[in-house]
């Protein structure tokens, strides 16, 4: 039995293969163990191997984790040249898992070193986790490298693809990425598949020829957090294994960057100055890592009822370990920044959401700089009604913005949904 796992998130898929004897296999499991290990408890399994895909750039991986907390044994590929204990896997390759077996295929294009893992029971092939090959309705991204590369492992990527979709129809298609990872292509994908469902209805199957294929997967990329050209170097290497995330309190001192987790109208009502809001939500990773530089520490502050594992994990899976603790009760001066309506809005229009968004459809006259870039941008200091999707994303602009100097700020309390 097959158990996804999902990151919401970061749109990302694990999976946890029961071996029918006690024993798991856990596939492209992230840092954050927390819902894989509690499946596995639930299920009374004990976590036997954790194979990686590829070297992951958007999550670190928490296979060196599972093999000092569980014993499991590390199967990635050997080109890789992972720094760290495990079997390095080859074109070919078969681990005996117990009964099923594990059949490595390199697949390159998302990475160079990108293996498929063929699941079988004796002869009959049960699925594919192809990582970040073939996802639903695409393939992922191969400008994740360098700029030198990014033709030719899409090139690569064609024929990964090609070779894939010579599986039986009914092989069962478990991909890493998903709807909601910046490694994905293809920004709606769902998560599971079959090849038979892929070769039908998934356009990067049906291009006339290699050319095609290229112009269509390179033509769709946006941008990406930029803690993607670091964490594959620190998966190769092998993440800090972490124990209790438990957050002490610290006191606040001068030039300290506070990071306020809670919802929008709180820190839109009273904030310390210069703090930066991210809410917490299922995407609070992907822009704290987006808009704070790495390593750099932070204290946290967060509302009673907000989970502080929770905020800690999500920086963790990132390699955002900077975390110094939740900051001791504030009695200081504080700051706002005002929630507008629709009707309410004056002055400039910032619109800080993706490329994709903005084209899509946009208030007449917006800026649109995407929040990731934001604090690398120098606008004037303007009245300006920041927003995005919801106010989430414009808030942690807004906030940017405030913590640059800029005081005649304001948030969307909506989206473009909400302009008549």
């Amino acid at each position: 039995m097959v158990i996804p796992v999902r990151d919401e998130g970061l749109g990302n898929t694990s999976y946890l293969v029961d071996l029918g004897d006690g024993r798991a296999l856990a596939v492209d499991a992230s840092r954050d163990l927390r819902a894989l290990k509690a499946t596995a408890v639930r299920r009374g399994l004990r976590i036997a191997f954790a194979a990686d895909t590829h070297l992951h750039a958007d999550f670190l991986s928490g296979a060196v984790q599972l093999a000092a907390d569980d014993g499991a044994r590390v199967l990635a590929s050997a080109p890789g040249r992972r720094a760290f204990d495990h079997r390095g896997l080859r074109d070919g390759d078969e681990v005996d898992l117990g009964g099923l077996t594990m059949r490595a295929w390199a697949t390159p294009g998302h990475t160079g070193e990108h293996l498929a893992f063929l699941l079988l029971d004796g002869n009959a092939i049960q699925g594919v986790f192809t990582g970040g090959s073939l996802i639903v309705g695409g393939a992922a991204r191969t400008d994740l490298i360098s700029p030198e590369r990014t033709e030719p492992l899409a090139r690569a990527q064609y024929h990964s693809l090609r070779r894939l979709a010579e599986l039986p129809d009914a092989t069962a298609v478990w991909p890493t990425h998903g709807a909601g990872s910046f490694c994905s292509a293809v920004p709606g994908a769902d998560h599971l598949s079959t090849i038979g469902a892929e070769k039908t209805a998934n356009p990067l199957l049906r291009v006339a020829d290699e050319d095609a294929f290229v112009k269509q997967l390179l033509g769709g990329l946006g941008s990406f957090p930029p803690y993607f050209l670091r964490l594959a170097e620190l998966n190769r290497r092998g993440p800090a294994l972490v124990g209790d995330p438990a957050p002490s309190q610290v006191p606040f001192s001068e030039g300290m960057l506070v990071i306020d987790v809670r919802p929008i109208e709180d820190f839109a009502q009273a904030h310390i100055p210069g703090a930066i809001s991210i809410p917490l939500r299922d995407q609070f990773a992907t822009w704290l890592g987006w808009v704070i530089e790495p390593d750099t520490p932070f204290a946290l502050v967060r509302n009673p009822d907000q989970d502080p594992d929770e905020i800690v994990w999500q920086a963790r899976k990132i390699g955002h370990d900077g975390l110094l603790g939740e900051l001791e009760p504030w009695d200081g001066p504080t700051e706002s920044i005002p929630l507008v309506e629709p009707d309410q809005v004056r002055g400039r229009v910032l619109d800080v959401r993706q490329d994709s968004e903005f084209t899509a459809g946009h208030v007449p006259g917006a800026v649109h700089v995407e929040l990731g870039e934001l604090a690398r941008r120098t606008l004037s200091d303007e009245p300006t009604v920041v927003m995005c999707g919801h106010g989430e994303r414009a808030m942690t602009g807004a906030s940017l913005l405030a913590r640059a100097g800029h005081r005649q700020v304001s948030v969307l309390d909506g989206g473009l949904q909400d302009f008549s």
